[in-house]
């Protein structure tokens, strides 16, 4: 079997050296820069705790040295997606499944459901050349439940958890899901196959959708956020109109914010991905995470001057720290 990690950095670079090393496919990486030198230079390498994890490691920047894929695993951030794909073309053949390891909503979120109507979301997918690059046929869902990070190009720190949801885009199973599962699971993951994995894709948004943004604008951790009546309070308010957001489209949350804030808090003095790209002087992923829930929103009819001013105060600071572009810009 073939795989190919379309980005290498601390998720692709996670699943692609688990995939390596546990010897079941054959892992190149779509990459560039530095990133794509250190792939040559050493291979995978994944530090776990103590121990550092290698396997040989096929990279290049040009898909079509790379050829035809069994499984294309898309890791890149959200600002870098539309440029990613462009190019993805080589890699796919009528069988390739695209598994998007990513945050927030995916550009394929919207399809086939006929409240959100026909046109892509403009905030993830402006003009749908996306969704035209990689046809929804060829793509599973899903949701990563891990804590990586890269130290330096090549390099992965595992944090915390190793867990994959995965599923059909239009629920129920089917037999290249559970193939996918199998092959995860040989690699170490804790997999779930499930039914709904827009559901899953909505639920971890319903929490990252408060604490990645006001984390990064405020530069507090999350335990800081939950700390503050007020900040909490606020986050509470933007999660229950995210939650009646997500009613409309089949999306139910049947938890309430102060669990959801109980759960978050066992993570301690944790710094969210938008606050690291923060520190790092990296784009932030707004779009995905904020911006898709506010198109959303206006498109169900759904009235949201919380994540309105969610919204307007990150994209603002953004802006301001030259770390934020319009997607349709």
């Amino acid at each position: 079997m073939k795989v190919c990690m379309v980005g290498a950095g601390a998720i692709g670079g996670f699943i692609g050296a688990r995939l390596a090393a546990a010897g079941q496919c054959t892992v190149s990486a779509l990459a560039r820069g530095a990133t794509l030198n250190a792939l040559r230079e050493h291979g995978w390498r994944l530090r776990q705790g103590d121990a550092l994890l290698q396997a040989p490691a096929s990279a290049s920047s040009d898909a079509r040295d790379l050829g035809e894929q069994d499984l294309v695993v898309i890791a890149v951030k959200g600002p870098a997606l539309a440029s990613a794909v462009q190019g993805i073309a080589p890699l796919l053949g009528p069988d390739t499944i695209v598994l998007p390891a990513m945050n927030g909503v995916p550009w394929w979120f919207g399809q086939g459901i006929s409240a959100l109507g026909d046109a892509p979301l403009a905030s993830v997918d402006p003009g749908g050349r996306i969704a035209a690059a990689v046809p929804l046929h060829h793509v599973v869902g899903c949701v990563v439940h891990a804590s990586t990070s890269a130290p330096e190009p090549g390099l992965v720190q595992h944090r915390m958890g190793q867990g994959l949801v995965i599923g059909e885009p239009d629920g129920g199973a089917s037999p290249r899901v559970h193939r996918l599962g199998e092959l995860l699971t040989g690699a170490g993951f804790d997999v779930t196959v499930s039914g709904s994995i827009r559901r899953d894709i909505w639920y971890k948004l319903w929490g990252n959708l408060t604490m990645n943004p006001v984390s990064a604008i405020t530069g507090a951790t999350c335990d800081r956020l939950l700390d503050d009546p007020l900040v909490r309070g606020f986050c509470s308010a933007v999660m229950h109109e995210a939650a009646a957001i997500g009613a409309q489209v089949g999306c139910e949350v049947t938890q309430d914010p102060e669990e959801r804030h109980a759960v978050t808090r066992k993570l301690g003095a944790f710094k969210t991905s938008m606050l690291q790209d923060v520190e790092a002087g990296r784009q932030i992923e707004l779009d995905a995470i904020v911006s898709a829930v506010h198109e959303m929103g206006r498109r169900l009819g759904v009235v949201t001057p919380h994540i309105d001013a969610l919204l307007g105060l990150t994209r603002l600071f953004g802006r301001v720290h030259g770390l934020y572009a319009d997607a349709s810009a």
